[in-house]
């Protein structure tokens, strides 16, 4: 296999096994036997298990912003693409692989000193409330632009709460009541 496709590999494999069984709970030698690779081939394409880490959280937040994009597009443009956050939540809750946010569970695992982790998560989801201000500039005409950010803030706040919520209860109502709350927060 080509060098490139040996590093994706290992970020599948370790991005797989660290959503599904949490980080502290996957080890390397875990990530090595299911991707059918020598020790020495991990280490060759990463340094540790934070640089796998950090290639695994970059890896879901990519599939994750370009999905999205895409789903919330095929929407009629308005309120719409904006709520269509929700609906493409309840489809990645449908997905029998659903564990919650890959973000949370990984930072709620690391020690609080990991500023690297960190500051990757926290970079991530800033990255998701500017693709939410983007979805409110470009889909509601009355807004004024100082109001953007806080309103993008608070339907991140509504979404990241959806997320958890429906993890803890195994039950979609948290999305649904969600976005009738974003709803009556952007008309």
């Amino acid at each position: 296999m080509k060098h490139a496709e040996v590093k994706h590999r290992i970020i599948e494999t370790a991005s797989f096994l660290f959503y599904k069984n949490g980080y502290n709970s996957t080890g390397i030698n875990q990530i090595i036997a299911e991707a059918g690779i020598a020790k020495a081939t991990l280490y060759n394409h990463f340094k540790s298990k934070e640089a796998i880490c950090l290639a695994y959280l970059q890896y879901k937040n990519s599939h994750f912003l370009e999905n999205l994009k895409n789903f919330t597009r095929s929407k009629p443009k308005g309120i719409a693409q904006i709520l269509a956050l929700f609906d493409f939540l309840q489809l990645f809750y449908q997905d029998k692989d659903f564990n919650g946010c890959w973000c949370i569970k990984t930072v709620s695992e690391i020690p609080k000193d990991n500023e690297i982790i960190r500051n990757e998560i926290q970079s991530q989801k800033n990255d998701f409330i500017t693709r939410i201000a983007t979805l409110i500039t470009n889909n509601l005409e009355d807004i004024k632009s100082e109001e953007v950010n806080s309103l993008a803030r608070q339907i991140y706040l509504l979404y990241e709460s959806a997320v958890g919520e429906s993890h803890l209860h195994q039950e979609d109502w948290p999305i649904l009541e969600s976005k009738n709350l974003c709803k009556k927060i952007i008309v």
